[in-house]
């Protein structure tokens, strides 16, 4: 569904992401995981278009979209929740939603009652302002702006941050509904190991820009921990 291939990416004169290839089918659930700083959040940055490839191809459900703008790859089908949220902290719940309509492709104007199934407290807090919800109901809310696109994956940019123990263990109920109900693709980036364990099928492991280990969650061992994840 998701394919890289040779991404590679620089800030100055850093060397960000090297070589990078990476392929996600239909229906996978992966969690991206590595260190601080090896460049997960550049790679999704680069996925969506937010920052231009040096070099390297993107291919998603059969388009190439190397050149194609954010919007573009949004109606193309790719969510993303990014790192930190960014909601529009003085609209309204309901009005964060709807700005996210105008991304659809097929030019539905109307939120999609799924997304308040999936989180009933943007329902009870559709009026207030996204700035007044606490970090687990903002990240919701993220989460379902995304989802009203009707994406054939999402991508999550560290969605548990700073999020309550009890929102995080809805967020992944929702992501494990979503993928083995509706078949949608996730790629998650995680710090939280339980979490990755917990959520994910598969994992991919970064180091200084490139990928190191791949496999399914039950092969993540310590040895593999130890290398690339333990700070």
């Amino acid at each position: 569904m998701l394919t890289l291939n040779a991404i590679n990416q620089y800030y100055g004169g850093s060397h960000i992401l090297n070589n990078i290839n990476l392929s996600i089918d239909a229906g996978a659930l992966v969690c991206l995981l590595g260190r601080n700083g090896v460049g997960k959040t550049t790679l999704m940055r680069s996925i969506m278009g937010m920052v231009a490839l040096k070099s390297g191809d993107i291919n998603f459900a059969g388009q190439d979209l190397s050149k194609a703008s954010t919007e573009q790859r949004a109606r193309a089908g790719i969510g993303f929740v990014p790192q930190g949220r960014e909601i529009f902290p003085l609209l309204t719940v309901e009005e964060n939603l709807k700005l996210a309509l105008a991304g659809r492709r097929d030019k539905v104007r109307k939120i999609p009652a799924q997304i308040y199934d999936l989180f009933p407290v943007l329902q009870e807090m559709r009026y207030r302002r996204g700035g007044d919800l606490s970090g687990g109901q903002q990240q919701q809310l993220a989460i379902g702006r995304a989802l009203v696109l009707d994406p054939k994956i999402l991508l999550l940019d560290e969605p548990t941050e700073g999020i309550q123990p009890n929102i995080v263990v809805e967020i992944g109920e929702v992501l494990r509904r979503l993928n083995q109900e509706l078949g949608l693709a996730v790629l998650l980036v995680e710090q939280k190991l339980p979490f990755a364990r917990q959520v994910a099928d598969h994992f991919v492991i970064m180091e200084r820009g490139e990928i190191q280990a791949t496999g399914a969650m039950g092969t993540l061992d310590d040895a593999l921990i130890g290398q690339y994840l333990t700070v």
